[in-house]
Protein backbone atom coordinates (compact mmCIF):
# COMPACT_ATOMS: atom_id res chain seq x y z
CA UNK A 1 0.00 0.00 0.00
CA UNK A 2 3.01 2.34 -0.53
CA UNK A 3 1.38 4.46 -3.01
CA UNK A 4 -1.45 5.67 -0.32
CA UNK A 5 1.60 7.81 0.74
CA UNK A 6 1.07 10.70 -1.78
CA UNK A 7 -2.78 10.79 -0.63
CA UNK A 8 -1.94 11.39 3.02
CA UNK A 9 -1.47 14.94 2.67
CA UNK A 10 -5.30 15.09 0.84
CA UNK A 11 -6.23 12.82 4.22
CA UNK A 12 -4.89 14.96 6.76
CA UNK A 13 -6.91 17.92 5.26
CA UNK A 14 -10.21 15.96 5.80
CA UNK A 15 -9.68 15.10 9.06
CA UNK A 16 -8.27 18.28 9.85
CA UNK A 17 -10.88 20.20 8.23
CA UNK A 18 -13.01 19.53 10.88
CA UNK A 19 -11.21 21.98 12.63
CA UNK A 20 -11.35 24.27 10.36
CA UNK A 21 -11.03 24.42 6.38
CA UNK A 22 -7.75 26.60 6.10
CA UNK A 23 -6.31 24.53 8.76
CA UNK A 24 -6.74 21.18 6.70
CA UNK A 25 -5.18 22.81 3.54
CA UNK A 26 -2.05 24.02 5.91
CA UNK A 27 -2.20 20.67 7.26
CA UNK A 28 -2.33 19.11 3.13
CA UNK A 29 0.36 21.75 2.19
CA UNK A 30 3.40 20.94 5.19
CA UNK A 31 2.85 17.03 4.43
CA UNK A 32 2.75 17.77 0.86
CA UNK A 33 6.04 19.51 0.73
CA UNK A 34 7.32 17.63 3.62
CA UNK A 35 6.92 13.99 0.84
CA UNK A 36 8.18 16.44 -1.78
CA UNK A 37 11.45 17.54 0.12
CA UNK A 38 12.44 14.53 1.44
CA UNK A 39 11.99 12.64 -1.97
CA UNK A 40 13.82 14.86 -3.87
CA UNK A 41 16.81 12.79 -4.36
CA UNK A 42 15.12 10.35 -6.20
CA UNK A 43 15.89 11.68 -9.67
CA UNK A 44 12.21 10.95 -11.06
CA UNK A 45 11.44 13.59 -13.09
CA UNK A 46 9.00 15.97 -12.86
CA UNK A 47 6.51 14.24 -15.01
CA UNK A 48 7.10 11.10 -12.83
CA UNK A 49 5.98 13.54 -9.83
CA UNK A 50 2.92 14.65 -11.23
CA UNK A 51 0.78 13.85 -8.60
CA UNK A 52 3.38 15.57 -5.52
CA UNK A 53 3.43 18.69 -7.74
CA UNK A 54 -0.26 18.71 -8.33
CA UNK A 55 -0.73 18.56 -4.52
CA UNK A 56 1.28 20.82 -3.49
CA UNK A 57 -0.01 23.45 -6.43
CA UNK A 58 -3.42 22.39 -4.68
CA UNK A 59 -2.52 23.08 -0.91
CA UNK A 60 -0.67 26.21 -1.70
CA UNK A 61 -3.82 28.00 -3.48
CA UNK A 62 -6.46 26.88 -0.97
CA UNK A 63 -4.28 27.21 2.06
CA UNK A 64 -3.66 31.19 0.49
CA UNK A 65 -7.55 31.38 -0.40
CA UNK A 66 -8.88 29.74 2.80
CA UNK A 67 -6.94 32.08 5.27
CA UNK A 68 -7.63 35.47 3.09
CA UNK A 69 -11.38 34.32 3.22
CA UNK A 70 -12.00 31.60 6.34
CA UNK A 71 -16.03 32.15 6.28
CA UNK A 72 -16.15 32.31 2.19
CA UNK A 73 -19.59 29.84 0.61
CA UNK A 74 -16.82 27.90 -0.91
CA UNK A 75 -15.57 25.97 2.24
CA UNK A 76 -19.04 24.35 1.68
CA UNK A 77 -17.25 21.95 -2.08
CA UNK A 78 -13.55 21.68 -0.86
CA UNK A 79 -13.84 18.04 -0.65
CA UNK A 80 -15.55 17.97 -4.15
CA UNK A 81 -12.90 20.72 -5.32
CA UNK A 82 -10.17 18.55 -3.66
CA UNK A 83 -11.38 15.18 -5.39
CA UNK A 84 -11.92 17.32 -8.43
CA UNK A 85 -8.46 18.36 -8.51
CA UNK A 86 -6.93 15.16 -7.79
CA UNK A 87 -9.16 13.63 -11.13
CA UNK A 88 -7.47 16.60 -13.10
CA UNK A 89 -4.50 15.07 -11.83
CA UNK A 90 -4.89 11.50 -12.25
CA UNK A 91 -6.30 12.23 -16.13
CA UNK A 92 -3.26 14.43 -16.90
CA UNK A 93 -0.96 12.76 -15.79
CA UNK A 94 -2.50 9.76 -18.40
CA UNK A 95 -2.26 12.31 -21.22
CA UNK A 96 1.09 13.13 -20.43
CA UNK A 97 1.52 9.49 -20.90
CA UNK A 98 3.27 9.44 -17.41
CA UNK A 99 0.21 7.90 -15.53
CA UNK A 100 0.80 8.78 -11.77
CA UNK A 101 0.73 5.43 -10.28
CA UNK A 102 4.45 4.91 -12.37
CA UNK A 103 6.65 6.87 -10.18
CA UNK A 104 5.56 4.71 -7.27
CA UNK A 105 5.16 1.19 -9.35
CA UNK A 106 8.80 2.10 -10.29
CA UNK A 107 10.24 1.26 -6.76
CA UNK A 108 8.75 -2.18 -7.06
CA UNK A 109 10.79 -3.27 -10.10
CA UNK A 110 13.29 -3.97 -11.95
CA UNK A 111 14.15 -1.15 -15.06
CA UNK A 112 13.39 -3.98 -17.41
CA UNK A 113 10.01 -4.80 -16.13
CA UNK A 114 9.72 -0.54 -15.69
CA UNK A 115 10.51 -0.58 -19.33
CA UNK A 116 8.12 -2.77 -20.73
CA UNK A 117 4.67 -1.89 -22.71
CA UNK A 118 3.26 -4.32 -19.71
CA UNK A 119 4.05 -2.05 -17.24
CA UNK A 120 3.20 0.88 -18.86
CA UNK A 121 -0.49 -0.46 -19.59
CA UNK A 122 -1.34 -1.71 -16.28
CA UNK A 123 -0.27 1.63 -14.63
CA UNK A 124 -2.61 3.20 -17.29
CA UNK A 125 -5.54 1.06 -16.51
CA UNK A 126 -4.59 1.73 -12.57
CA UNK A 127 -4.04 5.41 -12.98
CA UNK A 128 -7.49 5.71 -15.01
CA UNK A 129 -9.26 3.78 -12.19
CA UNK A 130 -8.37 6.09 -9.45
CA UNK A 131 -8.87 9.46 -12.04
CA UNK A 132 -12.42 7.86 -12.92
CA UNK A 133 -13.21 7.15 -8.34
CA UNK A 134 -11.91 10.78 -7.94
CA UNK A 135 -13.99 12.13 -10.46
CA UNK A 136 -17.24 10.39 -9.72
CA UNK A 137 -16.38 11.10 -5.86
CA UNK A 138 -16.26 15.00 -6.87
CA UNK A 139 -20.02 14.83 -9.06
CA UNK A 140 -21.23 13.30 -5.72
CA UNK A 141 -19.41 15.31 -3.06
CA UNK A 142 -20.44 18.69 -4.88
CA UNK A 143 -24.24 17.37 -4.91
CA UNK A 144 -24.09 16.24 -1.48
CA UNK A 145 -22.52 19.78 -0.90
CA UNK A 146 -25.53 21.02 -2.58
CA UNK A 147 -28.02 19.93 -0.87
CA UNK A 148 -25.80 19.88 2.59
CA UNK A 149 -26.64 18.63 6.14
CA UNK A 150 -25.20 14.80 5.24
CA UNK A 151 -22.14 14.68 6.37
CA UNK A 152 -21.91 10.95 7.45
CA UNK A 153 -22.73 10.00 3.63
CA UNK A 154 -20.41 13.06 2.55
CA UNK A 155 -17.61 11.31 4.53
CA UNK A 156 -18.76 7.41 3.34
CA UNK A 157 -18.41 8.85 -0.42
CA UNK A 158 -15.02 10.55 0.50
CA UNK A 159 -13.47 7.27 2.12
CA UNK A 160 -15.00 5.14 -0.96
CA UNK A 161 -13.33 7.37 -2.96
CA UNK A 162 -10.43 6.41 -2.09
CA UNK A 163 -10.46 2.70 -0.98
CA UNK A 164 -12.71 1.24 -4.29
CA UNK A 165 -9.73 2.09 -6.09
CA UNK A 166 -6.97 1.06 -3.66
CA UNK A 167 -8.46 -2.50 -4.01
CA UNK A 168 -8.87 -2.46 -7.59
CA UNK A 169 -4.61 -1.19 -7.45
CA UNK A 170 -3.87 -4.48 -5.49
CA UNK A 171 -5.84 -6.94 -7.39
CA UNK A 172 -5.67 -5.89 -11.06
CA UNK A 173 -1.72 -5.84 -12.02
CA UNK A 174 -1.43 -9.68 -10.87
CA UNK A 175 -4.90 -10.31 -12.87
CA UNK A 176 -3.30 -8.65 -16.28
CA UNK A 177 -0.26 -10.12 -15.86
CA UNK A 178 -1.64 -13.53 -16.13
CA UNK A 179 -3.97 -12.65 -19.16
CA UNK A 180 -0.37 -11.21 -20.83
CA UNK A 181 0.87 -14.65 -20.06
CA UNK A 182 -2.24 -16.70 -21.42
CA UNK A 183 -2.49 -14.78 -24.82
CA UNK A 184 1.07 -14.63 -25.45
CA UNK A 185 2.90 -17.62 -24.08
CA UNK A 186 2.61 -20.65 -26.74
CA UNK A 187 1.09 -23.61 -25.35
CA UNK A 188 2.44 -27.30 -25.86
CA UNK A 189 -0.38 -29.47 -28.19
CA UNK A 190 -1.06 -31.64 -25.22
CA UNK A 191 -2.14 -28.02 -23.35
CA UNK A 192 -4.51 -27.22 -25.94
CA UNK A 193 -6.59 -30.40 -26.63
CA UNK A 194 -7.15 -30.99 -22.72
CA UNK A 195 -8.76 -26.82 -23.32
Amino acid sequence: MQYLRGFIPWLAFGVVSAVGWQWGALAGLALAAAFLLTDRTTGWAPSERLLDYGTVLFFTALTAFAFLRPDSGLKVYAGSLSMGWLALVAWGSIAARSPFTLAIARRRVTPEVAASPLFLRINTVLTAAWALSFTLTALAQAALSFRSGLPGLSAVVQIAGFVLPARFTAAYPERARARYLRDTVPQHPAQTQGA
